[in-house]
């Protein structure tokens, strides 16, 4: 795995609605394995999903359970490779406490928004900070309308928006989420 030091999260919790109030949001089948396939493809070490509710946890679980089983394994090989990435979490304070018991330091906690926040970041400066690998890195991917400002505000960078060719960027965050692994840690960037 070339980047052990970089870590990816989809945070359910907190997530906002649209009028700007704190939420939990629903999990998409989809994004269990359209965002575990970039983190396979770009090496990174692993895929949080952050969801509180059980009922919620009991759907991820048995998709990650399923394809991780010998009928899953058969029935797609390289989906059983990339859930293996997955790590399922009640909260984002596990999942630092997790990377810091595995790596013995705290990740620096880089989030993600279509808006623009005091920390930003640009991505030139962070693969440089990456690519160092003196640091771990855990990249924030929200849910709903976004992780909430005062959350964000706690992060040590904030990455800079995704822009397009226009001033449109409301992407899907599996969209998102490849982008900016491939902006951040492909072979092929500019």
């Amino acid at each position: 795995m070339k980047y052990e030091n970089v870590f990816i999260a989809l945070l359910h919790y907190p997530a906002m609605d649209r009028e700007g109030r704190t939420i939990v949001t629903s999990f998409t089948t989809m994004d269990l394995h359209d965002i575990a396939r970039p983190a396979r493809a770009y090496e990174v070490n692993r895929f949080y999903i952050v969801q509180p509710i059980d009922a919620q946890r009991r759907v991820i679980q048995r998709q990650i359970d399923y394809w991780l089983s010998e009928d899953g394994r058969s029935a797609n090989p390289t989906r059983y490779e990339v859930v293996q990435l997955v790590r399922l979490k009640y909260t984002l304070d596990e999942v630092v406490e997790e990377i810091k018991k595995d790596r013995g330091r705290r990740p620096l906690l880089v989030g993600t928004d279509a808006r623009t926040y005091p920390k930003t970041i640009g991505y030139r400066d962070l693969r440089e900070m990456i690519e160092r690998k003196d640091r771990d890195f855990l990249i924030l991917f929200g849910t709903g309308y976004g992780i909430p400002p005062d959350l964000m505000r706690t992060f040590d960078y904030i990455l800079e928006p995704i822009y397009g060719a226009g001033d449109w960027n409301h992407l899907s965050v599996r969209n998102a989420v490849a982008i900016i692994l491939d902006r951040l840690l492909s072979r092929n960037r500019c």
